[in-house]
């Protein structure tokens, strides 16, 4: 169990906003600030809108936590939706199963110091994200 635990349910796009929202606060409270801010607000709100968009339904779990004396901020998104067929390819710029630009993943994975991606077809997914405080 994470610190200041926040689940937010993600089947519209108001709950990315929400969810977004609520990340930026905790990340607050684990003491980061300025731009890094910015950043998991972003990477947030990519992996919430590719559970409207590609799940439809899902959940975003928002934490503190702590590790070797550092704080952060730990960021899950679950789905059931279709998963990936190509875990590598959907972490890479330019991939997408839909109309997008396939910067989403990526952008999220490049903005955050953690990123792991569990995803099975027909299963769904799971990205675990954490930034670091420095």
């Amino acid at each position: 169990m994470l610190a200041n635990e926040t689940r937010v349910v993600i089947d519209k796009d108001s709950d990315v906003v929400t969810a977004r929202q609520k990340g930026r606060d905790l990340a607050l409270q684990a003491g980061l600030s300025g731009t890094t801010l910015m950043l998991v607000a972003t990477a947030i709100s990519e992996v919430a809108r590719n559970i409207v968009v590609y799940a439809k339904c899902g959940e975003i779990v928002l934490g503190i936590t702590e590790d070797a004396g550092r704080r952060g901020i730990m960021v899950i998104a679950r789905d059931n939706g279709p998963g990936f067929p190509d875990i590598g390819g959907a972490t890479r710029d330019g991939y997408s199963t839909g109309l997008s630009l396939g910067l989403g993943l990526p952008g999220a994975r490049r903005l955050m110091d953690d990123f792991d991606i569990v995803s099975e077809v027909g299963k769904g997914t799971t990205i675990t994200m954490k930034k670091w405080g420095r």
